[in-house]
């Protein structure tokens, strides 16, 4: 007679160590979230001006001493390679400082939303009317300028968009940036890669699409290197990049909007420049998402090279070259 093998019943000791480790993570985040939460209550007590400056400054000098700063500096070689070292140096250090604010400015949305003399939508009239005749709509920004206020346009302009953004493992600091950036998305953030109170990484794709499917819009900052995503020409090179948003899109027939939030001097004013990335529809799906993901890039090239300085430059951009023949 065959005998049924059972696994090994757990250890009487396993559940109670497992719920010990799970209350010890818990205070370990909770004592971390309260010391933050102190800091920041602190930070807003001074005027935008000083708190963003100071942060600036700190990373401005402090950015270059980072092991990022050294890819950031063999990026802006391959991407610029007429310029001098000296050149790629002073962009760098400029983007830390850039990088500084826009951290800075993260708790200061609340007061950035409510100066309606720091955020100017260039030619308003006209994309007020083409969002609001659009039935769906895909948001594409990139790291620039500060990408996290590129979604303003289409909120502002009645849409209610979703968001997408990586969860952080501390769920009381995710639960905190998620408050400071509901202004920006009225229906919500959806979390990728883990669960949480956001979502759920599997989930995403599919409440992104029923999102867009009932007449909703979406925001993306798309410009991260994807090891298993698309191949597609990028500042003289290759590199490998999400498909979603525009695998969304042409599944949907949503129009697509590229937007930018550009830095206009150092008093956290800014300006919000949109264009519209035609949707190709032919009967090949996937070259029809390759070619509009390559549009994109496209945008985002013409960005990048206008200000390098507020683009983020330290990730892994390019691919080697044998891995765009693989592509075909």
């Amino acid at each position: 007679m065959d005998q049924v093998v059972r696994p090994p019943s757990e250890s009487p000791l396993a559940q109670p160590q497992r719920r010990a480790g799970a209350r010890a993570r818990d205070i370990k985040h909770r004592v971390e979230f309260v010391l933050v939460w102190i800091a920041i209550k602190l930070f807003r007590l001074l005027p935008m001006r000083v708190g963003v400056g100071f942060v600036a400054a700190v990373c401005r000098t402090v950015g270059p001493w980072l092991r990022q700063n050294r890819r950031a500096l063999e990026n802006l070689a391959i991407a610029f390679p007429d310029r001098s070292p000296e050149a790629h140096q002073a962009i760098a250090r400029a983007m830390w400082a850039n990088m500084g604010r826009v951290f800075a400015e993260t708790f200061y949305i609340d007061r950035i939303l409510a100066d309606p003399t720091r955020l100017e939508i260039t030619n308003e009239p006209h994309w007020r009317a083409e969002m609001q005749a659009a039935s769906s709509q895909v948001g594409v920004t990139a790291h620039i300028g500060n990408w996290e206020l590129a979604i303003w346009p289409m909120t502002k302009f009645g849409l209610a968009p979703a968001g997408v953004y990586r969860p952080l493992a501390n769920p009381y600091f995710d639960r905190l940036l998620r408050e400071q950036r509901a202004p920006l998305y009225p229906s919500g953030l959806l979390g990728k890669g883990a669960e949480t109170e956001a979502g759920s990484g599997h989930k995403t794709a599919r409440l992104l699409v029923d999102h867009v499917r009932q007449s909703g819009a979406i925001g993306f900052v798309s410009d991260h290197y994807e090891r298993r995503g698309v191949v597609v020409p990028f500042m003289g090179r290759h590199t490998r990049v999400t498909p979603v948003p525009a695998m969304i899109a042409r599944h949907l027939g949503a129009r697509v909007w590229m937007g930018r939030c550009r830095r206009i001097g150092t008093e956290s004013r800014f300006r919000l420049d949109l264009t519209e990335v035609p949707l190709p529809k032919t009967s090949a799906r996937t070259a029809d998402t390759k070619a509009l993901t390559a549009a994109m890039f496209a945008v985002f090239e013409g960005w990048i090279r206008e200000n390098p300085e507020q683009w983020m430059w330290w990730n892994t951009r390019w691919v080697a070259e044998a891995d765009t023949k693989d592509e075909g």
